[in-house]
């Protein structure tokens, strides 16, 4: 076989089958004479290399290198000459090449030294260049051969080959020899290769062990200086797997584990053929060799079965057929051989056990007498005699009778009697004597034991009228013969009945009376066997059955050659009777064979001679026949001497065989032409008992056959007969009988003539053999068993075979003690000739200790004679061992962790058995479970664990592993607890077992979902500017969220992944979750709306989510099955879908646990309409939530205010308070036109008037406008007066739009039932936010710290503050910063952030005496600084052209070229003219007034627009009380807030501090004095004027100003003086207030006062006065502290200490986490 040659190594499955040639050398072919390779370059075709070889120095070699144009063009090209001066051409020139013509280019090559020369020529077209190498080599040794080699697969054990190519393709001659290593063989290993020359190396792999096979071939060549080549050797080895198959009908003996494969033959006929096949199946991919064996037995003389193959090979994944034959012998035996199937080296064997039998004919006489009466003499009476055979097998019968020499005939004494058919014979009886006639002739069958029929009849004459013989008178004959009584003649037994010395039996038989018989029972006559009845009478053997009574000598006499005129015969008979007999002899008249006398009487126990004359009539000739003749009783030649019937006594039949020839002595006897069946071997028989066969022997010629058998040639052989003749197209039967003593095979050669010619001699030769019992025990007759636990069996099949070629009875007996302990199974049986049967033995040990048991079985003959021997046994000795063992877990705990509800996990469980026995177990399993749950509903809930195997064996010191799968129905902890039993077969009480149980090891997993929750969002786009908690409630995620924490519906679970199982364009829906996500409105043409969502895996299992929309969830289906009847719906539907309206990128990904995953969200605002569409979010093995995408798409003019929800529900209020907080409400503007809304209060009018005009809902702020692409805020108070829940329909109508009806729903609440804090918590919780930025998008450049801050329950008297850090991400770009600042105090409030920086930024709400619900959105404005300095940089050089444009002008005089000379150079303008373009936030149309309109548009210079910020949100969050309310609800929580008292009021805001964003740019210009009119000015000039005056004049106010002179003076007062208060008044004006300047003075003057009376004062009074002012002091500084003012200098002063620990702490200056540090002081001075 020849396998791919690679130059490359390939992979080891690829193989290829080819043929291969013997002849390993090639012809010489030349490397130089081959054809040089050739390549084309844009159509023109060079050599690839021109190369020189066998060069010498000095020399100059000159070559031609030919270029062709193959192109259908004429082609242009030149060429540069080689670069060193060993290649040297003609000088370069264009050369021009027509459409296949050739240019030859001469190149001369002139060495300088004996080395390697290479360069190249290149050649230049238009279109690139190409080069042709210049080589001139060395002679040199070179063999080229592929690099590897990959032979066909091979099954081990057997051997394949490859052939590959080794060529010479150096310049010298070279001799190789190869090195390589087994199972990798060369042929040949060594050889000699002349130049160019070739050879085929042949590659044999004889692998002896499966697998890939890599080796290295190493080819070494060359001269003195020896090279090498490796090649790589591969090659694949598999084991064959053979299998056999057979065909039929299965055998019902068929034994498990063993002789599985039967073939069964059947019945087969005696003498035939049968063939049946087997097939013989290769499971593997290679071909398999094998070889099939009969199993060699010594003992057994011939085989019945064969093989027509001994050796082949089975194919890969083919068969082969195996023809058995089978040819039985013997009828009756039953036979039995044993084939074996070898492959892989003799390592796979495979018996096949063939059995069959043997049937021949089974035929039977219908009659086994034929009765003719009586006749008179001269007179012939026919009679019918049956003969059927019941088989179908074809039976040769041949009756022992001549029937020309007999007074009975046949029409057909021999012939051929097919299958199950009855033939009828006619019988004729011609008596030639006036007597009784009786003969007992013998009905030979081939293959058969003789049949008997009773011929008899009687002869009357006139003179003479013998008893008429019947057949009860041969019966009371064989009775009468048995008791001895017919030696005496009938008129001697009548007498001595008379006499009483007779008696008649019941039957009518004579007998002995009992005296004489001593009491003795009277024999009986029983039908001898045929065999022994043929063969035993007397003559033939020594051995009778009955004496005779009369004999004749010779039976069987050969006359030789008897020439005319005769020859004679003298006969001897002797009457061996004790009364007068007549002997009468039947003539036969063609016959040349005479007796004389005819009739001859003689007297008892006398002998008389007759003569036998043979005259033959001619010569040349063979004569045989058969002489009949009668003897009977004298006294029976007439009835009347007969008195009593019973002592009738019938004829005796006497014969004699004779032949004869009248051949002259050297004239050759008649060829005989005939056909021999005989049998090679005699039946198998027990030694010392007769066997027999017959032997056919047909003839087949024309002429008369004569036949003699020389006994004494073979006297261990009876024949009979052993002379006789065969008439032309007859048969003769011939028995035989031998009588083995022995056990050893014994040859018998029987000398068969015929035709009286000795040259006739046909050699017969037989065996025979005894056979004695004979059982082979497997193993010596010892079986072994492995320890085992107690209780527990185990069965091993133990095999006994028969070596006899008899059938034997076995019968084990074991111990009754050993009963309960061992078993066989069966315990009894047949086994047939050479057959082996596998016993199934059980040993059950029930303690712990060895045993060694005797077993004793007998075996008898099937066959009940001749009796087998009593004491023929055999012994078997069982070893076994009882044990105990236990079984354990590799691990005893397993812990599995998380597995999600209904997905299914495979674990191994390792069980050992560490001690001597094999364990069979049981496993059970017990279930526990930890979590919330309901015992009721997982009560019927199935194991989750399941056992792939609950029962087991573990063999001895091993390791078995349990595969378990757990599949958890719920979210709960599961934990199971394996226990084992081991398995006995006594262990049948299941409680008891249960007891038993012991633990095994213990099992934990927790059931989960995949858990996927919304953690961050933001928008970009249209929609940047709405606010995180905006979109977290357009989404509703805190309600997707929700959901997604629940379990799945089952519902939700009937596709557990993206499935598409619609086929409706609208497909169905499982899940009863349903969400919206409302994408707001936006203006047609704008920017998309984009949110993007961060999702994030808080399970701990992998997330598969996926976002299916309609068309993903369809399946495929053709379009003749589609609907065309398309709904409104459905249109819709595939408009969005079509033009992509919504986007989900990505739609679909995994998430690892603790994993995030942005997705963005798109809403393209491309048509103008409400668009809507339901998408499904699908979990793998979770949840299914449908989600309907939403959004608006508005006209340019189109004035729309997107409500998010027709329906708002009020904060909770607690009934009864005095300040009800501010609520808002929101709306937004989507629209790109500024909205002016209004809110209808008729019934809010309503509801206050049911309410006893209690204003239950108070609408803040009735109408207002709202800026395009902004929010607007509605301030609402709900004041319930009851606990209960009240609801109005506001109507909110939209100037130059739609109205829209919302209702409002807000609930009171008892205080004394329900706390505060409760509802509080319920309103902080309303949106679950992140806390910090988790979320980026492409670009940004700085984040916030926080994306919220709750600020919580706060007075309303406080300010409270928060710090946020403003992160720049960016590693290489400064970021600015801007606050856009409202209620909220910010600082900085703007500012740069250098890359990767943080700057702290500090909140602070000021403090209100309005309690509100405060919720603000902060927006931060974050620029790159580049592009902000870019955009300064670029504005301020327009601004400057644009005033260089303003003073600009054109001179337009036509004279202008005569004075071109005498005036300046006029200014050119050399930049396009100035146009500012309308921003973003202008309608379209819009230009700034000033500018010139009459330029061209493109000539231009539009204004630089700002670069777009980017806007971070973070939402403030808090609720006000008052303070009484707070004290009332939150008193624990007030020490932690500082009250400011001293702080301007300012006036009512909106809570989030946006309500200057809802007022007109015109109220704001009206709160400005700066851009008040002339007359607004003077009307606050003359109210304050009067104000003034009026407070001057008030008496009331003066005291109250003098009041405050005699307050206590500040501390801060105490550090200056009246000068510096003076100083600091000049310098700072009205900055320090008045009051605090004149308490000074005049507390400075009192004060000087006191000093001057202190030192006016006597000495005496001084210690009270220190006293005095000591109290004083002491009062002073309790006043000053208890100023409102000191607090909050205080308070400020710690807040701006925090905020630079903090600030210095976020720079790194300060480690907040540091530990302390000691500083040690030195020692003092004094110390030393």
């Amino acid at each position: 076989m020849l396998a791919q040659v690679h130059d490359k190594p390939q992979n080891s499955d690829s193989f290829r089958k080819s043929g291969y040639d013997r002849k390993l050398l090639l012809p010489n072919v030349s490397s130089r004479e081959a054809k040089k390779k050739k390549v084309i370059f844009w159509g023109i075709e060079v050599p690839e290399t021109l190369s020189w070889h066998d060069w010498k120095l000095g020399k100059e070699v000159i070559k031609h290198l030919t270029l062709k144009n193959v192109h259908g063009k004429a082609q242009k090209l030149s060429y540069r000459a080689p670069s060193t001066p060993f290649f040297l051409t003609v000088f370069p020139q264009p050369i021009t090449l027509n459409p296949g013509m050739s240019v030859a280019l001469p190149i001369v090559f002139r060495p300088s030294e004996k080395r390697d020369y290479e360069d190249n020529i290149l050649f230049m077209k238009a279109e690139g260049e190409f080069s042709v190498t210049l080589q001139a080599l060395l002679p040199r040794f070179c063999l080229s051969m592929p690099a590897a080699v990959q032979l066909p697969v091979c099954a081990t054990h057997s051997a394949t080959e490859a052939a590959f190519p080794v060529h010479n393709i150096g310049d010298l001659t070279s001799i190789f020899s190869w090195e390589t290593s087994s199972p990798f063989f060369m042929n040949p290993e060594c050889g000699t290769l002349n130049p160019g020359a070739k050879c085929l190396v042949k590659v044999i792999f004889k692998p002896e062990v499966a697998g890939v096979h890599y080796a290295s071939a190493t080819c070494w060549f060359g001269g003195e200086v020896k090279q090498k080549r490796t090649i790589m050797l591969k090659a694949l080895a598999k084991y064959p797997c053979l299998g056999v198959s057979v065909t039929g009908k299965k055998y019902e003996g068929v034994q498990p584990e063993k002789f599985q494969d039967v073939l069964c033959f059947g019945s087969v006929p005696v003498g035939t053929a049968v063939e049946k096949s087997v097939e013989i199946f290769n499971m593997s991919v290679v071909d398999a060799p094998c070889s099939i064996e009969r199993a060699e037995d010594p003992l057994l003389c011939g085989y019945v079965f064969s093989c027509n193959v001994s050796s082949d090979v089975v194919p890969a994944k083919g068969k082969l057929v195996l023809c058995v034959r089978f040819q039985p012998e013997v009828v009756g035996e039953h036979s039995t051989d044993y084939f074996t199937i070898t492959s892989a080296g003799c390592h796979l064997k495979t018996v096949l056990k063939v059995v069959g039998s043997c049937k021949g004919p089974s035929v039977s006489l219908l009659q086994h007498s034929v009765d003719f009466d009586w006749i008179n003499l001269g007179e012939s009476l026919m009679r019918t005699l049956k003969i059927s055979n019941t088989s179908d097998v074809p039976a040769y019968y041949q009756f022992d009778i001549d029937c020309k020499g007999s007074v009975f005939s046949l029409d057909r004494p021999c012939g051929v009697l097919e299958g199950t058919t009855t033939l009828t014979l006619k019988v004729t009886f011609r008596p030639t004597h006036p007597m009784n006639y009786h003969r007992r002739v013998a009905c030979l069958v081939h293959h058969q034991e003789p049949l008997y029929v009773d011929f008899f009849g009687t002869c009357h004459s006139d003179t003479a009228k013998p008893p008429t013989l019947q057949k009860i008178h041969l019966s009371w004959y064989r009775t009468n013969m048995v008791r001895g009584l017919t030696f005496y003649p009938p008129d001697i037994l009548s007498e001595m009945l008379k006499n009483g010395k007779l008696q008649m039996d019941e039957e009518g038989a004579l007998m002995l009376p009992p005296e004489i018989s001593e009491d003795q029972p009277p024999k009986e006559y029983f039908e001898p066997n045929a065999m022994a009845e043929y063969f035993y009478d007397g003559v033939s053997s020594d051995l009778d059955l009955f004496p005779a009574h009369v004999s004749v000598s010779p039976r069987e006499y050969d006359f030789g050659c008897c020439m005319p005129p005769y020859k004679s015969l003298s006969l001897c008979v002797t009457n061996h009777t004790k009364g007068n007999i007549i002997v009468t002899w039947t003539p036969n008249q063609g016959s040349v064979f005479h007796v004389r006398p005819e009739i001859c009487e003689m007297p008892p126990l006398k002998s008389s001679t007759f003569h036998v004359f043979c005259r033959p009539t001619q010569v040349n000739s063979l004569y045989a026949a058969e002489l009949e003749g009668f003897a009977v009783y004298k006294v029976m030649r007439h009835y009347n001497n007969i008195e009593n019937d019973a002592t009738i006594c019938p004829s005796w039949c006497l014969t004699v065989r004779l032949r004869a020839h009248t051949y002259e002595a050297k004239l050759e006897h008649i060829i005989p032409q005939y056909l021999l069946d005989v049998p090679k071997t005699f039946p198998p028989v027990v030694c010392d008992t007769d066997t027999y066969c017959s032997m056919l022997l047909s003839n087949t010629s024309t002429s008369l056959i004569t036949f003699s058998v020389d006994q004494t040639a073979c006297p261990s052989v009876l024949v009979k007969p052993s002379l006789g003749h065969i008439i032309p197209g007859g048969h003769q039967i011939f028995l035989l009988s031998t009588h083995p003593v022995e056990t050893v095979s014994q040859k018998h050669v029987l000398p068969l003539e015929l035709n009286s010619y000795p040259a006739y001699t046909k050699e017969i030769v037989l065996q025979s053999c005894g056979q004695s019992l004979l059982l082979l025990l497997e193993g010596d007759g010892i079986l072994y068993f492995k320890p085992l636990q107690i209780g527990t069996s185990s069965t091993r099949m133990y095999t006994i075979k028969n070596c006899t070629r008899l059938p034997m009875v076995f019968t084990w007996r074991i111990r009754q003690s050993d009963r309960k302990i061992l078993s066989v199974s069966p315990t009894a049986g047949i086994l047939q000739p050479y057959e082996a049967m596998a016993q199934a033995w059980t040993f059950t040990p029930d303690m712990e200790r060895k045993y060694v048991l005797r077993v004793v079985v007998f075996v008898k003959w099937k066959s009940p004679e001749p009796v087998s021997p009593k004491d023929v046994h055999y012994v078997l000795r069982v070893i076994g061992e009882g044990a105990l063992g236990t079984i354990r877990a590799q691990k005893d705990f397993l812990d599995l962790g998380n597995i999600l509800v209904g997905d299914q996990k495979s674990y191994s469980i390792a069980l050992l058995n560490d001690g001597i026995c094999t364990l069979n177990y049981i496993l059970s399993v017990e279930q526990l479970f930890t979590g919330p749950h309901d015992p009721e509903e997982v009560r019927n809930d199935l194991l989750a664990l399941e056992l792939e195997y609950s029962r087991g064996t573990i063999p001895a010191r091993s390791k078995a592993f349990v595969r378990i799968k757990v599949r958890p129905a719920r979210r709960l902890h599961y934990t199971w607890k394996i226990r084992y039993d081991i398995c006995t077969p006594r262990a049948t009480d299941l409680v008891s077992a249960k007891e038993k149980e012991e633990f095994l090891c213990r099992v934990e997993a927790t059931g989960v979902y995949p858990i996927l929750c919304i953690t961050d969002a933001c928008t970009m786009g249209t929609a940047s500017g709405k606010s995180k908690m905006h979109i977290w409630k357009l989404f509703s995620l805190d309600t997707l969220n929700e959901f997604l924490e629940r379990d799945p519906t089952p519902g939700e679970l009937t596709y557990k992944v993206p499935t598409r199982h619609s086929t409706c364009l609208i497909p169905p829906v499982y899940t009863p979750l349903l969400l919206d996500f409302d994408f707001g409105s936006a203006p047609v043409g704008s920017q998309p709306t984009t949110v993007m969502l961060l999702l994030e895996n808080k399970g701990v299992v992998p997330v598969d989510w996926a976002f299916l929309f309609p068309s993903d969830q369809k399946m495929d289906i053709e379009r003749w099955a589609e609907d065309v009847d398309f709904t409104p719906q459905e249109l819709q539907q595939m408009r969005i879908q079509d033009n992509q309206l919504f986007s989900v990128s990505p739609k679909s990904g995994t998430l690892l646990p603790g994993q995030e995953k942005s997705v963005q969200l798109l809403h393209r605002h491309d048509f103008i309409g409400n668009d809507r569409l339901p998408v499904l979010l699908k979990i793998s093995y979770g949840h299914e939530i449908l989600l309907t995408f939403s959004g608006v798409t508005v006209e340019h003019d189109q004035r729309y205010v997107h409500f998010a929800s027709t329906k708002h529900i009020f904060a909770p209020i607690a009934v009864g308070r005095s300040h009800p907080p501010t609520q808002i409400y929101k709306l937004y503007n989507g629209g790109s036109m500024p909205v002016t809304f209004e809110v209808q209060l008729d019934n809010i009018v309503k509801i206050q008037e049911k309410n006893f005009q209690h204003p239950v809902f108070v609408c803040l702020t009735p109408r207002g406008e709202i800026p395009p692409g902004e929010s607007g805020h509605i301030g609402w108070i709900f004041s319930p007066l009851e606990a209960k829940t009240y609801e109005v329909d506001v109507v909110i109508q939209i100037l130059e739009g739609d109205s829209t009806q919302i209702s409002f729903q807000g609930v009171g609440y008892n205080p004394n039932i329900v706390e505060e804090a409760a509802t509080s918590r319920q309103f902080f919780s309303a949106a679950v936010l992140p806390g910090s930025a988790r979320l980026t998008v492409s670009g940004q450049a700085a984040t916030l710290s926080h994306n919220r801050i709750c600020l919580g329950n706060i007075p309303d008297c406080t300010k409270t503050g928060r710090l946020v850090f403003l992160n720049n991400i960016s590693k290489s770009k400064a970021a600015v910063f801007t606050w856009q600042v409202n209620v909220l105090e910010i600082d900085p409030n703007s500012g740069v952030v250098q890359p990767g920086e943080s700057i702290p930024c500090f909140i602070t709400l000021q403090p209100t005496r309005n309690p509100y619900f405060c919720r603000i959105n902060l927006v931060c404005e974050v620029y790159i600084q580049e592009s902000l300095v870019q955009y300064e940089r670029d504005l301020h050089e327009w601004e400057k052209e644009k005033e260089r444009q303003a003073v600009e002008f054109t001179i337009t005089e036509k004279d202008l070229e005569t004075k071109k000379k005498l005036t300046s150079p006029s200014v050119v303008s050399t930049l396009p003219p100035i146009k500012s373009y309308p921003t973003p936030s202008q309608p379209p149309g819009c230009i700034e007034r000033g500018l010139p309109l009459d330029k061209d548009a493109s000539q231009v210079w539009a204004k630089p627009e700002p670069p777009t910020p980017l806007s971070l949100h973070l939402d403030v969050s808090a609720r006000s009380y008052a303070i009484e309310d707070f004290l009332s609800n939150f008193a624990l929580d007030f020490p932690r807030y500082f009250l400011c008292l001293a702080f301007p009021s300012i006036k009512s805001k909106l809570a989030d501090g946006s309500g200057h964003r809802n007022r007109t740019d015109t109220e704001c210009k009206q709160l400005s004095l700066a851009a008040a009119s002339k007359q607004e000015l003077e009307v606050v000039t003359d109210i304050l004027t009067g104000v003034i005056r009026s407070l001057l004049e008030d008496g009331h106010f003066q005291k109250s100003v003098r009041k405050i002179e005699d307050e206590p003076i500040p501390y801060f007062s105490q550090f200056q003086s009246a000068k510096s208060a003076e100083l600091q008044d000049s310098t700072q004006g009205s900055t320090i207030p008045s009051r605090i300047s004149a308490s000074t003075d005049l507390d400075l003057e009192k004060d000087g006062e006191r000093r001057k009376m202190s030192q006016e004062a006597s000495p005496s009074d001084l210690p009270e006065s220190r006293e005095t002012f000591h109290h004083k002091q002491l009062r002073v500084k309790e006043i000053i502290s208890r100023q409102p003012a000191v607090g909050n200098l205080v308070e400020l002063l710690l807040e701006n200490t925090l905020q630079n620990i903090m600030i210095e702490a976020s720079r790194g200056e300060v480690v907040l986490t540091a530990q302390p540090r000691v500083i040690a002081l030195p020692p003092n001075a004094s110390q030393r």
